[in-house]
Order: C-alpha cells, then sequence, then structure tokens
C-alpha cells in the first residue's frame, strides 16, 4: 500500500492514535500535518521523525473554528492540498448525568463534534475526489452493559458515527469517502485517564487476548482507509473490540483484520473463515475462493 505524496492532516497527532497514524502514514510515502493543542514538543518530535521536508506541526485549538481555519490556511500554504483528514483530537470526561457540569458539556461536545464538523466544512474546498475523512468513534457505543460514566463521551461519539453517514452519503458526488474507526481500550493517555487500576484489570481480563489494543494497531486501519484500497468503502463504522463487550462469547464465529476483531452480523457458518479487508459487512478475498 503506497500513499506516496498524499497530504494527511491529522488532529491530536503528536501522542497517541494520531501519531501513530502519522508515523505509519509517512512511512508509506504521505506528506503529514500534525496538529497539536499545547505539547509542541511531542509535536516537535513526531516532525523530527518524519522529516521537516514532508512533515508540519501547527498548533490549533479544535473546538475553536477560527484556529480550524488557520490550521487548513496553513495546511495548504505549506503543501497545496489536503488528501485525506483525520479528525482524532478528543477529550474524554468520566461523567454520569449526575455529576455533569455545563462546563464539562460544553467543552467536550465543542472539542468532540464541533470541532471535527467544522474542520470538514473548512478542509472539503481543498479536497478533490479520491478524497477521504476519517473519524474516530469509540466501541463503547456497541457495549450492552451501558457504563453510566461514558454517557457523556457516548454521547458526542454517537453524534460522530451519525456524521460519518450522513456525510458519506452528502460527499459521495464529491467522490469523497467518509468512515469511522471506533476503537476498542487502546494504550494511550486519553484511555488511562480517570481509571483506577481495579478498572483496567477488568477491561483487560475482558479481552480474549487479555491485553490493552495498541495505537499502531489501530493506525493500520486509518492506514488502508485513507489508500486507494477502501474506494468503495463509505459511510462505515470499524469496530475494534473485545467479543464480551456485547456479552458473546469468544466461541462465536468472529471475522479478523490482522489483530483486529469484528463480530459479524450476519449468519456465517462455523466453517467459513472470512478475511475481512473492508467494513462490516463489505467481505472481500474470502478464505479458499
Amino acid at each position: 500500500m503506497s500513499l506516496q505524496d498524499k497530504v494527511i492532516l491529522i488532529t491530536g497527532g503528536s501522542k497517541g492514535i494520531g501519531k501513530a497514524i502519522a508515523l505509519d502514514a509517512a512511512a508509506q510515502g504521505a506528506r503529514i500535518v500534525v496538529n497539536y493543542s499545547s505539547d509542541s514538543t511531542a509535536a516537535d518530535e513526531v516532525v523530527k521523525a518524519i522529516g521537516s521536508d514532508r512533515a508540519i506541526a501547527v498548533r490549533a485549538d479544535g473546538s475553536k473554528t477560527a484556529e480550524l481555519q488557520k490550521l487548513v490556511d496553513v495546511t495548504i500554504d505549506k503543501f497545496g492540498k489536503i488528501d485525506v483528514l483525520i479528525p482524532n483530537a478528543a477529550i474524554m470526561h468520566m461523567r454520569t448525568v449526575e455529576n455533569t457540569t455545563e462546563e464539562d458539556f460544553d467543552q467536550m461536545f465543542n472539542t468532540n463534534v464541533k470541532g471535527p464538523y467544522f474542520l470538514v466544512q473548512k478542509a472539503l474546498p481543498h479536497m478533490s475526489e479520491g478524497g477521504r475523512i476519517i473519524f474516530l468513534s469509540t466501541t463503547v457505543l456497541a457495549s450492552s452493559s451501558l457504563p453510566p460514566p461514558y454517557l457523556l463521551y457516548a454521547s458526542t461519539k454517537g453524534s460522530i458515527e451519525q456524521m460519518t453517514k450522513y456525510m458519506a452519503k452528502d460527499l459521495a458526488k464529491k467522490g469523497i469517502n467518509v468512515n469511522a474507526i471506533a476503537p476498542g481500550p487502546t494504550g494511550t493517555d486519553l484511555f488511562y485517564k480517570g481509571k483506577t487500576e481495579e478498572m483496567l484489570k477488568n477491561i483487560t481480563a475482558s479481552s480474549p487476548y487479555n491485553r490493552i489494543g495498541t495505537p499502531e494497531e489501530i493506525a493500520s486501519v486509518a492506514i488502508f482507509l485513507s489508500g486507494k484500497e477502501s474506494s468503495w468503502v463509505t459511510g462505515q463504522t470499524i469496530r475494534n473490540f473485545h467479543v464480551r463487550l456485547l456479552g458473546l462469547t469468544p466461541s462465536r464465529q468472529s471475522l479478523n483484520m490482522g489483530s483486529w476483531t469484528i463480530l459479524d452480523a450476519l449468519s456465517i457458518s462455523q466453517k467459513s473463515k472470512v478475511q475481512l479487508m473492508a467494513p462490516l459487512g463489505i467481505l472481500l478475498s474470502p478464505q479458499g475462493s
């Protein structure tokens, strides 16, 4: 897979999943815009790892439309276009309905929903046919246990998944694909923040792999969605989750993409081994065919 000379703008690109996507995409030949909100040192380290001729770091508050416009303007001044837009930046306060403040609500929706929405608006004039928009959601939305502290965060990501579907239909006429990735528990600062050792132990134990996912595993799916191989994939949310999250057991038939496990919504016989190279419901290259 090659992303040679594709221009990829990643918000929250200095750490965690955003950083992993930036480094992986750069290794495939892409030019990278690393957006950050405060930690210039971390952003500069990513640019240094890629090379200052192929990457830049741009400070911008993802919750403010004026700064998002500046982010797009700097990108165009440097690289002249945007091929792939990845609104990755997000914040997560663990809140129930009883302890949510108005400030919490506004901060999370401004960063997690308003920011991505208007970033797409600002970037669209500079995107052409074959462009890609990749949102980040969460597999908490697929959980049957509905953990109350995730209420506010899940509400913002529910908005993201609806945006993904509606924007995909709207932007298909421009030849731009819109998809989302919904990571399960992934070893990032955002994930670890606010969680006790007991919570982390339980989350780890719920995985059939008995571990937390890595940012690099999420990045590999973003790379697929960024490339020409995903040309027939749009309006999808790809979920990376633990099988117990849905109250199912590891013995149920599942579909695999690398270390990703995605449970099929269809009825697949126990003998059917299917390689998933696209979102749920779009199956390519069945083994043995």
